[in-house]
């Protein structure tokens, strides 16, 4: 076996969230012989190609990256080969990988999970579970096999949920969390001392994919819900409802127990402390919110440019 020093790494990962990992590993001093990330993609008004926040750091580290639309080409899983990899470690890569690349490292492939499996397999841990209103979270560090988040569990560090997180707040600490987690775990799994732990199926739970229709606010549902959707689609794709014919994206909030008789959605009260919206069950102040063309502001800046009274947010 290569000493410790001397095992090779390939990274896949694409976002923020994967970078802090990256980083980790590269100052450590791990040889990372190599970096996959998604392709380029367009942004901005000038719709010019943006690299991934993960392919900026490698090529700040002159790391050779690799950028397949998938891996269903033959030159594509030959290339990795070739770098003969004893460890791959995948952070939010976006890709799935097929048995001949999960294959290809000596010592597999490991994942960056944002959930304590088998809770919250999938795409969205993060904002699922503020949404269900979890208390904690955390992540898992899993070897991969060809299902989705199925592979046996090597180490899990939980993290917990706080009443004011949202989405963002709650992906930056994972994120580094998640760096902690790998670093703390690669040796055992290098030197293959750490054993992995079979995921108990009947707890297993799915975090699908966020949906903009998802943003849409109920007000027939509890305050309890809406504040959790607030926080949870925060930064992304915002909770949003109609006023007056435009779009009003609500970016924080707090849930209040208080009961007005009024339909759901009725602005029961405005105050330097926020505008109180009828629920199906109790008051959600809005904190901050945003109107087309504008900036998101406060409530008590948003309420100094306009009156509330007898409006009814569809």
């Amino acid at each position: 076996m290569k000493d410790t020093d001397k095992q090779t790494i390939v990274f896949a990962g694409t976002p923020d969230f994967a970078v802090p990992a990256l980083q980790k590993l590269i100052l450590a001093g791990h040889r990372v012989i190599g970096v996959y990330s998604q392709p380029d993609r367009p942004a901005g008004r000038g719709r010019k190609l943006i690299a991934s926040p993960v392919k900026q750091v490698a090529a700040a580290h002159d790391i050779p990256v690799f950028q397949p639309v998938n891996f269903k080409s033959e030159s594509d899983l030959s290339d990795l080969e070739a770098l003969n990899p004893d460890l791959m470690v995948v952070a939010a890569y976006g890709l799935l990988l097929p048995r001949r690349v999960l294959e290809a490292p000596r010592l597999g492939c490991i994942n960056i999970h944002a959930s304590l499996l088998p809770r919250w397999r999938g795409a969205a841990p993060i904002q699922r579970s503020l949404l269900a209103g979890d208390g904690e979270t955390g992540i898992t560090i899993m070897q991969m096999d060809i299902g989705l988040d199925t592979g046996g569990m090597l180490l899990r560090k939980s993290c917990p949920i706080m009443t004011d997180d949202t989405g963002g707040k709650l992906h930056d600490r994972l994120s580094v969390l998640g760096a902690d987690a790998l670093m703390e775990a690669l040796p055992g799994i290098i030197d293959q001392s750490l054993e992995p732990e079979n995921q108990d199926e009947a707890l297993a739970c799915y975090a699908k994919k966020l949906d903009k229709s998802e943003a849409r606010i109920d007000w027939s549902g509890s305050a309890q819900a809406l504040d959790r959707q607030v926080r949870a689609f925060n930064p992304w794709p915002v909770a949003q409802c109609e006023m007056q014919g435009k779009t009003v994206r609500v970016w924080d909030s707090i849930a209040l127990p208080d009961t007005v008789e009024a339909v759901p959605g009725a602005v029961a009260r405005t105050s330097r402390d926020g505008i109180d919206v009828v629920t199906g069950n109790g008051l959600l102040r809005i904190l901050s919110l945003q109107i087309p063309g504008k900036k998101a502001t406060s409530a008590t800046d948003f309420l100094n440019a306009r009156s509330l009274d007898g409006v009814v947010f569809d």
